[in-house]
């Protein structure tokens, strides 16, 4: 038993609690932690919180520190010494009349107004006297710091503003991003502003669903009651009150509306906005019906409160008649008759609503009130069936109103020619101001009848421009007789309307010239630029100016104008070789040979010194197969010009293209004599070549290498002369000996690299390229004709290609070239970068084009190769892959007219196309003939 007694016992105590000693009081002196060292300190930087009760207030003079040596009493009890010399001196200054404070037995150590150091200033001068010399150099160090800050403040406000407007860049206000914005919506005008459109999301503007609990009957029928007020006269007989009192609330704000709406009897309703809004109604749902009628109310305001007003009562029938009620809209029409007899919109509007009879018989009231009114006299000719009806109602009309030329105008409209010219003549004379009835009669006129009408139509508007042109044109078709010309007629015309009066502006002339001459009056036309092209124009300026109206006229397709233009120049600026230029290539594009060959002859006559002039009057000579023409005029140039290079050149090219090759001798031989170029000695062997007699054209390619050894053609010549004669050795001695001399030359090693690989040595082909491109590393050529070199090795053409393209990043002839080499697939991304890189580059655009031509996309490859032609119009590959793409899709149109923009263009460069040129064996080829050669090459490759 006492076992289990402990055992219970022992459990008790197992799952008892630890003790807190919350309930315990802690003693006095109990420091927590104390027990185990943990009891806090105080630092040097902390006062103890009981240091004041424990110790007391300090005694008088105690300085701490000052028994282990730490006080220092010095700084203080000089500060107190000058304090006091201070005190005493201004107590000497307040007494004594003079300034000196020398005299009193002050101390010697204070000068002036001498004063301690500041507590900041003290330290190892603690017990110095701020003197004189002192506040001097405070005032040096003053001037100095203010002078170093002066130094660096324009800079510093100049990055200040700087950073501020960077700032403001990066971080604009809403205001300022709206700025441009905010400066167009001044160039929108009213009907852009009406034609935006409405937000298509309406529920920003759907009103909240007002939530209506009904109210009890008792409230309603209280209310009720205390409305209802009846008054009883008889028995039976009652008087609703409160009845009355509605109406009369309701009257009484029709009349405060009548009286607002009026202003001195007059409506402030806008008839407009009336007109408008009927204008706008759609009955299309109960909506609409709705609108209209509170239109219908609001326009029975409007006649009611101004019945004078004819817009309202027109807007009331239009309303009525909207609505599908014809006759209310009748009758409110004619009740507007009734009201507003002197308007005419109110009795046409009357007519319009009523049937064909009934319409005759409102007009024919109106005439009575309106008789003035052309509208409705116009109105009820327009009604009237038969011709003879029409007559008889403008001819009333014209009694009554007879100088309306709109009257006039419909009355002649109805006659044949010689009855409109009794009532033209008729017509003039009531209303002379009306031009347009001065020209009609002048039209139906002889000649010398229509001379005195327009003659009397220019005194009636002497400011009338039209009159002058049509007395300009009328000479011009009747042949100018009388001797009053054309031009005679438009010079007094601008000297009126422009010189005398400024009526009428240059550019209105240039327009009326380009209006005469698709008119077809080209002699008006060339009087009217000749008389207004300097008009207001300064002398600096005219040549700048004229020049863009030529090319603005023939740019509209007005090539006369531009003509009399050009003719205009060449008569101003006769010695000027540009204005020649210019209107020989104009002649050659619009006009004929002869033209063309005329100009020339008067341009070399007044330009004598001008090469290029001489050289295109040869060269249309030669077109035109007047042989003999070309050699008189190259004759007369080499007379005005004895040293000129090209014109001895073209001499010897025309009498090699004659097979004349003795005088193609001796002419190179005379210029070889007097002009001693290079290019002299080049044609020179060019002329021995096509004459096919080698050793000399060896001999004059020796000669002029041993002159001019620099010059790359003749050794490319001479290599070229080596190979068709066999000797592959002394052509590749030329290429090198060229290379020496011409280091700086692509088509020297270009030309050396192609023999090496055609005689089979790629490696030395390859090295002669890598040593180009050392030498020259601008040239795209060598590169690419390096790549070219390496496409019978898989990968290696590519490689070469990439390190081409690092190199030359913008250049066509290398992207062009890597859209040929990569696969089908991805050719379409590889242009898409070629593009990007160079996307006005000719080779660059035939190279789409060829990809599109492989997938069988011929319109796509068709507008590119237009493309490519368009911007390189001088190179020949563009065009020679063009033809070539026409002869396999286009027909025999197509490539008519390749061949003969091709001819026209007339292109000289080309990688492909350079050396069929120059060829000894095309040398006497058109431009359609190379064309085939040239596409024939391509379609091989392709």
């Amino acid at each position: 038993m006492d076992a289990a007694w402990h055992g219970r016992l022992a459990g008790q105590q197992m799952y008892r609690s630890a003790p807190t000693f919350e309930d315990v009081v802690k003693p006095d002196e109990y420091v927590a932690g104390r027990g185990r060292g943990a009891t806090g300190f105080v630092t040097s930087a902390q006062v103890s919180l009981d240091a004041g009760t424990r110790f007391g207030q300090p005694p008088p003079g105690y300085i701490a520190g000052r028994g282990r040596g730490l006080g220092d009493t010095r700084r203080e009890t000089l500060e107190a010494q000058v304090r006091a010399r201070q005190q005493a001196n201004a107590r000497r200054f307040e007494t004594r009349a003079d300034d000196d404070p020398d005299d009193e037995g002050g101390d010697g150590d204070v000068v002036g107004n001498g004063r301690g150091l500041e507590e900041e200033e003290g330290g190892l001068f603690a017990d110095a006297v701020y003197e004189e010399d002192d506040r001097e150099a405070d005032e040096i160090y003053n001037e100095v710091d203010e002078k170093m800050e002066a130094r660096g403040k324009k800079y510093r406000n100049v990055k200040i503003q700087e950073a501020i407007e960077q700032y403001r860049k990066e971080h604009p206000t809403l205001k300022q991003r709206f700025v441009d914005l905010k400066r167009e919506l001044a160039d929108v005008t009213e009907d852009d502003w009406a034609t935006i459109p409405d937000i298509g999301d309406y529920r920003v503007k759907r009103h909240k669903v007002d939530r209506l609990t009904p109210a009890p009957d008792s409230i309603l029928i209280s209310a009720k009651k205390d409305m209802s007020t009846v008054a009883s006269v008889k028995p039976g007989a009652t008087t609703d009150l409160s009845s009355i009192g509605e109406g009369r609330s309701s009257v009484l704000g029709l009349k405060l509306d009548r009286a607002g709406d009026s202003v001195s009897g007059q409506t402030n309703v806008d008839p407009k906005g009336y007109l408008t809004e009927l204008s706008s109604l759609r009955v299309t749902s109960a909506s609409d019906i709705g609108d209209i009628k509170k239109a219908r109310l609001l326009l029975k305001s409007v006649t009611s409160t101004n019945p004078k007003h004819a817009p309202g009562w027109i807007a009331a029938s239009r309303l009525e008649e909207l609505d599908g009620h014809l006759e209310s809209a009748r009758l409110l029409i004619l009740e507007g008759c009734r009201l507003c007899p002197q308007n005419e919109d109110v009795w046409i509007e009357a007519a319009r609503l009523y049937p064909g009879p009934q319409a005759k018989g409102v007009l024919a009231q109106a005439v009575k009130h309106v008789p003035k009114s052309i509208k409705v006299w116009l109105q009820a000719a327009a009604l009237e069936d038969e011709t003879t009806n029409k007559r008889t109602v403008l001819r009333k009309a014209l009694k009554k109103v007879p100088n309306s030329s709109r009257l006039w105008r419909a009355a002649v409209d109805l006659e044949g020619p010689e009855d409109a010219k009794i009532l033209l003549s008729h017509a003039v004379d009531c209303a002379p101001q009306a031009v347009d009835l001065w020209l009609g009669y002048a039209r139906l006129e002889t000649y010398e009848k229509a001379k005195e009408i327009l003659n009397r139509a220019r005194e009636a508007n002497p400011a009338e421009i039209s009159i002058w042109l049509t007395a300009a044109k009328l000479e011009e078709a009747h042949g100018e007789k009388d001797g009053l010309g054309v031009a005679t007629i438009v010079e007094r015309a601008i000297r009126v309307l422009s010189v005398a009066q400024e009526v009428v502006t240059r550019d209105q002339w240039m327009s009326e010239a380009k209006i005469s001459e698709v008119d077809g009056y080209p002699r008006t036309c060339v009087a009217l630029v000749n008389g207004a092209l300097g008009l207001g124009v300064e002398d600096v300026d005219r040549k700048i100016l004229w020049t863009e109206d030529a090319r603005s006229a023939e740019r509209e397709g007005r090539i006369e104008t531009a003509r009399a233009i050009h003719q205009k120049m060449v008569a101003t600026f006769p010695g000027e070789k540009t204005v020649w230029h210019q209107a020989a290539l104009f002649e050659k594009r619009h006009g004929t040979g002869t033209a063309v060959r005329e100009l020339l002859q008067r341009a070399v006559k007044y330009c004598p010194r001008a090469e290029d002039i001489w050289l295109m009057a040869a060269k249309e000579s030669w077109s035109s197969n007047d042989v003999d023409g070309c050699r008189n005029i190259l004759m007369e140039a080499f007379v005005a010009n004895p040293n000129s290079e090209p014109i001895w050149i073209e001499a010897a090219r025309v009498e090699s293209e004659t097979k004349e090759w003795d005088r193609a001798r001796i002419l190179m031989q005379r210029a070889r004599e007097q002009v001693q170029t290079a290019r002299v000695y080049m044609k020179s062997a060019l002329v021995e070549r096509s004459a096919g007699d080698a050793n000399r054209e060896e001999a004059m390619l020796r000669e002029g290498l041993e002159k001019y050894p620099n010059f790359e053609k003749l050794w490319l010549m001479l290599a070229q002369l080596r190979l068709r004669l066999g000797d592959v050795s002394g052509a590749r001695a030329a290429y090198l000996d060229g290379i020496v001399r011409c280091p700086n030359s692509v088509a020297v090693a270009l030309g050396l690299s192609e023999l090496e690989a055609k005689q089979g040595r790629p490696a030395t082909a390859r090295a002669t390229l890598e040593q180009a491109i050392k030498r020259i590393p601008g040239s795209d050529e060598l590169w690419l004709a390096a790549v070219r070199l390496e496409k019978k090795e898989d990968g290696a053409a590519s490689r070469k290609l990439a390190r081409a393209l690092q190199h030359h990043p913008k250049s066509g002839l290398l992207w062009a070239e890597a859209i040929e080499l990569e696969a089908r697939p991805k050719q379409k991304a590889k242009s898409i970068l070629a593009l990007k890189n160079c996307e006005e580059d000719v080779y660059v655009l035939v190279g789409v084009a060829r990809m599109f031509w492989r997938d069988g996309k011929i319109d796509k490859a068709r507008s590119w190769f237009e493309k490519a032609v368009a911007i390189g119009r001088n190179v020949g590959d563009a065009w020679a892959n063009f033809y070539a793409f026409e002869l396999e899709h286009g027909n025999n149109d197509s490539r008519v007219s390749m061949r003969d923009r091709c001819e026209a263009a007339k292109p000289t460069i080309g990688l492909l196309w350079s050396p069929i040129r120059k060829a000894p064996e095309n040398s006497a080829m058109s431009t359609p003939q190379l064309l085939c050669i040239a596409a024939a090459q391509v379609a091989s490759v392709e």
